[in-house]
C-alpha cells in the first residue's frame, strides 16, 4: 500500500495564464493550496508557471485548471504541444502589451500637452475626452478588469490603483465637459482630468512591456540549452547503422557519433577513439580524449573520430535535461521591490476610498448649503491626489536611470531585480576559466627550442596532430621561424600522443606519463616545477632522449588581482570554482589571495554550493562564462555573465560585463547601492506627499483658514510630485 502511495504523487510544472502582477501570482497560489489533493505549489510570476506536487488520485491538472479559471485565470495543461502553446501565448501578450503601449502613448501624450498649456481654451475639453477615450477605456480596460477581479477577492494591487485614480478622473472630467453648469451655478471653476488619466495609462502601460521584454530574454536561455538537443541520431539496429528521431533511443540502444556532431545521450563509449568539446560539463576550454570504456554526456560535440557508444541515460535523465531544468526551476524573480509597492499597494488603496468616503458623508452632513459640492470636489480631490504616480514611479525610473548608467559604463542589466539585490551580496562565487583566466591555453615555459631544426620538427608533428593542444602550440612555434617539414611517417598513439619519422629517425610527442612509459624520461627540476605549478606538459623526444618541451596554462586576467582585492576591501567573500585540477586551483587561488575554493567541479556542483550558502543566510552572486555555469547562475541571487563567454551563460545572468573587466563587478555593487537610495527616497517622498496631501484634500485646513482644495490643485500636486520623483532618479546619471 505504502508503494502505491508513493507512485499517486506527481510533481509537475504547469504554464499560467492571465498573470499580471505579483498579487495576481498569489491569487493563484492561494487557490491552489485550497483545493484537495494539492500537497505543495509555488507560483512563480516571473516564469509564469506553477510547481504542483499533487495526489492524483485525489485531483488532477484538469480539475485545478477549472479553479484557476473560477478566478479568471487558466492554466495550459501538459501535452505533446505545451512548449508552442506556451510560445503562442507570450508571443500574443507580448505583440497587445506593444500594441497598448504605443496606442495610448500616440493619443495620451497630446492630451498632456493640451492639459498644460492650452487648459483655458473651451475647446480643449472636448478634445481631449475624444484622445483620452481610447486611451482609458480600451489600451487602459485590462487595468480596470483586473482591479475587479482582485475586488471580487476582497484584494487590491497597483492595477487597483491605476483603475480607480484613472476612473475617477475621467468620470469626472467628462461629467465637468458635459454639464459645466453644474459647478457655475454653485460659484466653482474645476478643472478636467483627461490628461491625468491618460498619461498614467501609458506609462503604465510602457512599464510592463519594459517587464515583458526582460521576461522574454530570460527564457531564449532555455531555448539555446534546448538547442543544444540534436533531433536525429545514429542507431545501430541488426548491424546497420539508421538515422532516427532522438525520442527513439532507449537505454542499452548502441549509438553511432560522427565528426562535428552533437552526443544526443549519456552513455559509454564501446569503439572509437575521438576528442570531445565539454566544454558545457567541465567549463575547460580543452576537448576530452574519448576511447573504449570512457563517457560520454548529451549536448556535447564529437570533434575528430567517430565513436560508438551504449547509451546509459535517455530523455529527461541526461545530464543536459537536467541542467535545463534546474535553469528553468531557479529562474525568476526572488523579491524584487515592487512586489513590496504591490503589497503597500493593497492596504493604500482601501485606506484611501475610505479617506474618499469618510470626506464625502463628511461635508455631506457638516458642509451646510454647498454640502454637495464640497463633497464631491473634497473626495474627488483626495482620489485625483492620491493618484499612484509618484508611487508607481518611484521604482521604475531609478531602475530605468540606473540601467542606463550601467550600460554607459559596460554593464548590461537585463532586470531590476538585480540591481536592487546586488548591493546586498555579501558573498561572490566565480568560476576560474574564462572568468578569472582568459579561457584560452597560453604558453608559461619550454626548453630545448634554441635550435631552429628542433623548432622545425615540433611544429611538423604539431601540425600533423590532431590534439587540441596543437593550436596553441603551433602559433608559439610559428612566432619562432619554425618551417613545416615533411614528415615520412606519422601514426597517432591512442591517449598517449603522436609517433612520427623524419630523416629515417624516431621521433615522440606526448605526454610525461607516455614518456615514463618509453624509458626515456628522465628526472629533471624543470620538469617537477611544471608538474607541481600545475602546468600541463607537451615534450618531444627521440628514442634516447627528451629534446624539447612545453609548458602550457592558461592565463591570469590583468585586472583580476585588483577586482578580487576589492571586493574583499568591501567586505566581501570571495569563493573560486573550477573543473579544473587541485594543483592549478591552488595556484590560481593564491596568486589571486582566495582563501576558499573548489576543484574538479561539476554543473550541479557549482549551483548545490551556491544554494548551501543561501541557506545559511548569504545574498550570493555568481560571476561566470560557460554553458556548465548557467545552473549556479540561475541559482543565485545575482549573475553575472562575462560578454566573452557561451550566449547562454549570457542569456541566464541577470547582468553581462560588456566590457569583459572583473572591476566591473564592484561597479555593479556600488551602483546598486546609489540606485537602491533613490529608490528609498522616492518612496519616502511618494507616500510623504500623499500622507500630507491627501488629508488636505479632504478638507482638514477648511475649518482653520477656509482652504479647500480645488481638485486642479490636486492634480497641480500629483504631477508635482511625479516630477519630483523622475528629477531625484536623473542624480543617478552624475
Amino acid at each position: 500500500m505504502g508503494n502505491l502511495e508513493e507512485h499517486t504523487i506527481i510533481h509537475i510544472q504547469v504554464p499560467v495564464t492571465g498573470m499580471t502582477c505579483a498579487a495576481c501570482a498569489l491569487s493563484v497560489e492561494k487557490v491552489l493550496k485550497k483545493q484537495e489533493g494539492v500537497e505543495n505549489c509555488a507560483v512563480n510570476f516571473a516564469n509564469e508557471t506553477v510547481q504542483l506536487t499533487i495526489d492524483s488520485d485525489k485531483t488532477s491538472v484538469e480539475k485545478l485548471q477549472s479553479k484557476v479559471q473560477s478566478v479568471g485565470y487558466d492554466l495550459i495543461l501538459p501535452s505533446d504541444d505545451t512548449r508552442t502553446q506556451v510560445e503562442a501565448y507570450k508571443t500574443q501578450k507580448h505583440d497587445s502589451l506593444k500594441r497598448r503601449a504605443i496606442g495610448s502613448a500616440i493619443l495620451g501624450i497630446p492630451v498632456s500637452i493640451l492639459g498644460m498649456f492650452f487648459m483655458n481654451e473651451p475647446w480643449v475639453p472636448w478634445v481631449s475626452w475624444i484622445l483620452s477615450t481610447p486611451v482609458v477605456l480600451y489600451f487602459g480596460k485590462n487595468f480596470f478588469f483586473n482591479a475587479w477581479k482582485q475586488a471580487l477577492h476582497r484584494s487590491a494591487n497597483m492595477d487597483t490603483l491605476v483603475a480607480v485614480s484613472t476612473g475617477v478622473a475621467y468620470f469626472f472630467s467628462v461629467f465637468t465637459t458635459l454639464f459645466p453648469e453644474f459647478w457655475h451655478h454653485r460659484g466653482l471653476h474645476v478643472h478636467i482630468y483627461f490628461e491625468a488619466s491618460a498619461i498614467v495609462i501609458v506609462f503604465v502601460l510602457i512599464g510592463k512591456l519594459l517587464e515583458e521584454n526582460a521576461k522574454s530574454n530570460t527564457s531564449s536561455a532555455i531555448k539555446k540549452l534546448i538547442g543544444f538537443q540534436p533531433k536525429t541520431v545514429w542507431l545501430i539496429v541488426n548491424g546497420e547503422e539508421q538515422q532516427v528521431p532522438i525520442d527513439e533511443i532507449r537505454v542499452g540502444d548502441r549509438v553511432v557519433v560522427k565528426p562535428g556532431e552533437r552526443i544526443a545521450v549519456d552513455g559509454k563509449v564501446l569503439f572509437g577513439h575521438s576528442f570531445v568539446d565539454e566544454s558545457m560539463i567541465s567549463g575547460e576550454p580543452i576537448p576530452v580524449e574519448k576511447s573504449k570504456g570512457t563517457k560520454v554526456f548529451s549536448g556535447t560535440i564529437n570533434q575528430q573520430g567517430t565513436l560508438k557508444f551504449l547509451a546509459e541515460k535517455v530523455g529527461s535523465e541526461t545530464l543536459l535535461s537536467q541542467i535545463i531544468k534546474r535553469v528553468q526551476e531557479a529562474q525568476g524573480s526572488k523579491a524584487p521591490i515592487q512586489k513590496l509597492v504591490d503589497k503597500i499597494a493593497s492596504v493604500f488603496v482601501p485606506v484611501v476610498l475610505g479617506i474618499a468616503m469618510i470626506s464625502f458623508i463628511s461635508w455631506m452632513v457638516f458642509g451646510g448649503t454647498n454640502a454637495f459640492s464640497y463633497a464631491l470636489i473634497t473626495s474627488v480631490s483626495v482620489l485625483v491626489i492620491a493618484c499612484p504616480c509618484a508611487l508607481g514611479l518611484a521604482t521604475p525610473t531609478a531602475i530605468m536611470v540606473g540601467i542606463g548608467k550601467a550600460a554607459e559604463e559596460g554593464m548590461l542589466i537585463k532586470d531590476a531585480e538585480s540591481l536592487e539585490l546586488a548591493h546586498r551580496l555579501d558573498t561572490i562565487v566565480l568560476d576560474k576559466t574564462g572568468t578569472l583566466t582568459e579561457g584560452k591555453p597560453s604558453i608559461k615555459d619550454s626548453f630545448g627550442l634554441e635550435d631552429s631544426h628542433i623548432i622545425d620538427l615540433f611544429l611538423s608533428v604539431e601540425q600533423a596532430s590532431s590534439h587540441p593542444l596543437a593550436q596553441a602550440i603551433i602559433p608559439f612555434l610559428k612566432e619562432k621561424n619554425g618551417e613545416t617539414q615533411t614528415l615520412t611517417h606519422f601514426e597517432n598513439v591512442v591517449g598517449k600522443g603522436v609517433k612520427a619519422v623524419l630523416e629515417e629517425t624516431t621521433y615522440f610527442l606526448g605526454s610525461v606519463k607516455w614518456m615514463r612509459e618509453l624509458g626515456i624520461y628522465q628526472e629533471n627540476q624543470l620538469y617537477h616545477n611544471w608538474q607541481n605549478l600545475g602546468y600541463t606538459t607537451v615534450f618531444l623526444a627521440n628514442e634516447k632522449e627528451i629534446i624539447a618541451g612545453i609548458a602550457l596554462e592558461d592565463t591570469i586576467k590583468a585586472d583580476a588581482k585588483k577586482a578580487i582585492e576589492t571586493l574583499q576591501e568591501a567586505g566581501i567573500e570571495i569563493v573560486m570554482l573550477t573543473g579544473d585540477n587541485l594543483k592549478t586551483a591552488q595556484k590560481v587561488a593564491l596568486e589571486l589571495g582566495i582563501t576558499q575554493f573548489k576543484a574538479e567541479v561539476l554543473p550541479s556542483d557549482k549551483s548545490k554550493i551556491v544554494r548551501e550558502f543561501q541557506q545559511k543566510g548569504n545574498v550570493v552572486g555568481m560571476v561566470g562564462d560557460g554553458i556548465n555555469d548557467s545552473e549556479a547562475l540561475a541559482q543565485a541571487d545575482v549573475s553575472i555573465a562575462m560578454s566573452k563567454g557561451s550566449d547562454v551563460a549570457m542569456d541566464v545572468a541577470k547582468i553581462t560585463l560588456i566590457s569583459d573587466q572583473l572591476t566591473k563587478i564592484s561597479e555593479v555593487i556600488n551602483l546598486s547601492k546609489r540606485t537602491q537610495s533613490i529608490i528609498q527616497q522616492n518612496l519616502f517622498w511618494a507616500f510623504i506627499y500623499n500622507i500630507i496631501g491627501i488629508p488636505i484634500a479632504a478638507g482638514v485646513l477648511f475649518p482653520i483658514n477656509g482652504f479647500l482644495m480645488n481638485p486642479m490643485l490636486a492634480g497641480a500636486a500629483m504631477a508635482f510630485s511625479s516630477v519630483s520623483v523622475v528629477t531625484n532618479s536623473l542624480r543617478l546619471k552624475k
